[in-house]
């Protein structure tokens, strides 16, 4: 009795909407697997990166920037404190603030914008807080090497005074042989004061990973779904086809004598 039911026009829509259904809960499984693989090796490639021992700047620099991110640095130089800008938009432990970003004058004339750290936002969003000054003299930097964010020229319009959008050469104050990217500064020595550095980013495949499986799991019910409905509605209709035929035989049966014989 299944296949007879499957040519009818109702299970036939049934059953093309359940096969959409498998093949798109498939697709966004394999999208899924992809992101897994994907988180995977930045994982393996920021752990490379953080276990390498750091280089000179210079030397880091030899590589075009962003080809191996978070490289460990090593930079010294002499903090220009005009140059302070702050970033806006950086929320770190669910409370908003900015990243904290000024130059780094290097003997050899150019300059490293260095991501000082992160400073909460004051009672007022859109003014700027007061900033603790960098440590004065030659100061020594170890960080990770990052690239420019992506940024254009017009992004800073309307912003509060020392403020800019993005950690870019294009919205930052203006510094003369400035060297591609950004130092995020883990240690600072002298030590700096007032200010939260960064953290590194946590990257885990595993919420991928259970996605993944997640819709493969939709997928099984989908196609369960169907099977059980189908040969529920297959086992009604044979029982209901079983009594008519059953109530036609009691139908077609003579009558019994009487016990009279009349």
């Amino acid at each position: 009795m299944i296949w007879p039911l499957l040519r009818t026009r109702r299970w036939l829509g049934f059953t093309a909407v359940v096969v959409f259904a498998i093949v798109a809960f498939g697709l966004l499984s394999r999208w899924q697997w992809s992101r897994a693989e994907q988180h995977r090796e930045e994982r393996l490639a920021l752990a490379a990166s953080l276990a390498a021992d750091p280089v000179p700047l210079a030397q880091a620099l030899r590589t075009p920037v962003g080809d191996d991110e978070f490289r460990a640095v090593e930079v010294t130089g002499t903090y220009e404190p005009a140059t302070t800008a702050l970033v806006r938009r950086r929320p770190l432990d669910a409370q908003n603030g900015f990243w904290v970003m000024t130059a780094l004058r290097q003997s050899d004339g150019t300059a490293v914008w260095v991501n000082r750290g992160w400073i909460a936002v004051g009672g007022d969003a859109l003014a700027t807080p007061t900033v603790p000054a960098p440590p004065t003299g030659t100061v020594t930097v170890d960080g990770y090497l990052r690239p420019d964010e992506p940024a254009a020229p017009g992004d800073n319009d309307g912003l509060p005074r020392g403020q800019v959008a993005a950690a870019s050469a294009v919205l930052l104050p203006a510094a003369s042989g400035a060297v591609p990217g950004f130092v995020q500064l883990a240690t600072s020595t002298p030590d700096q004061t007032g200010l939260v550095p960064w953290p590194l980013p946590d990257i885990d495949e595993s919420r991928n990973i259970s996605y993944a499986i997640q819709w493969l799991l939709f997928a099984a019910v989908a196609m369960s779904g169907w099977y059980y409905f189908l040969r529920r509605e297959a086992k009604e209709d044979a029982e209901r086809a079983g009594a008519a035929a059953l109530a036609a035989e009691q139908t077609d049966e003579p009558a019994s004598p009487s016990p009279n014989g009349a």
